[in-house]
């Protein structure tokens, strides 16, 4: 039987707050129908705009052009650069400290994050301040895997592949962390144990035994 040596954390949603309570006001401010930006992204979910753009594959504007066309096709245009901003999330002071700790245990950690090739740094930061805040929680990690780095994305296999090879170690000594059960999925079925993350206070529970 294989030991937990390695631990995958997501970023947005675990690391650091999600974005999604930010889409969401957004969609309140303009009267948009709830969820209607994450249901724009779950149609054609490996080749639409924001798929393409998370692994690097185009730039800002034709993003922005592309997520025009696709929020116009479903009722609402929305501008692919109004959500830029709201992707920017604080890091969660809780995840910081349980981060020391399971490196003061010896466990190995890795950052997995889907993000886009805009602002400053893996965070997307808007501003130096944020960035410098993305970037102490980061240091904390041997790897920070960028899927617009490596031209691929959560939940494709792919990507977990790089990771496990980058630390050198098969998924079976794996532990990962994901608020959303679309990423576990396939990370599960390469053999790693997986966490869904609801809070910082359930996934600091979860991991208490370490």
């Amino acid at each position: 039987m294989h030991r937990i040596t390695t631990l995958f954390f997501d970023f947005g949603g675990v690391i650091a707050d999600s974005p999604f309570a930010n889409l969401s006001r957004y969609e309140r401010e303009r009267d948009l129908p709830a969820d209607f930006i994450r249901l724009t992204n779950a149609d054609n979910p490996d080749t639409n705009a924001w798929a393409c753009f998370e692994r690097g594959e185009i730039d800002l504007d034709e993003f922005d052009q592309r997520f025009r066309a696709e929020t116009r096709r479903r009722g609402h245009e929305i501008p692919g650069r109004d959500l830029i901003p709201l992707l920017q999330v604080s890091v969660r002071p809780a995840m910081i400290t349980l981060l020391d700790q399971l490196r003061s245990k010896g466990l190995r950690l890795a950052c997995l994050t889907n993000n886009l090739p805009v602002g400053e740094g893996p965070g997307m930061s808007q501003d130096t301040t944020h960035a410098g805040s993305v970037a102490d929680a980061l240091k904390r990690f041997e790897l920070v895997l960028e899927s617009c780095r490596v031209g691929t994305r959560k939940p494709e296999p792919a990507f977990f592949q790089i990771a496990c090879e980058k630390m050198r170690v098969s998924p079976e000594e794996v532990l990962f962390l994901d608020d959303l059960g679309i990423n576990l999925k396939p990370a599960r079925a390469m053999g790693m144990t997986t966490i869904k993350v609801v809070s910082a206070e359930q996934a600091i529970e979860a991991l208490s035994g370490f």
